[in-house]
């Protein structure tokens, strides 16, 4: 596996991980013990999702264009 697919497969994991936390916190995930911190960490992490999104797009038209 080469670097550049090692970082496209790691930038899509952290997505997919970023959007399951949020989507957890979302839906209550704690039930009871819901507290404004972990709230704040499930927007937070929302937002972290769509910067990786944006990251991801911006790496791979950057990495077209290397030759490596």
């Amino acid at each position: 596996m080469s670097l550049k697919a090692f970082h496209i497969f790691f930038i899509i994991v952290s997505i997919l991980i970023s959007i399951g936390f949020a989507v957890w916190v979302m839906m209550g995930g704690s039930g009871d013990q819901m507290t404004t911190g972990l709230l704040l960490m499930g927007w937070f992490s929302a937002f972290l999702s769509v910067g990786l999104v944006v990251y991801g797009v911006c790496f791979i038209r950057k990495v077209r264009t290397i030759i490596i």
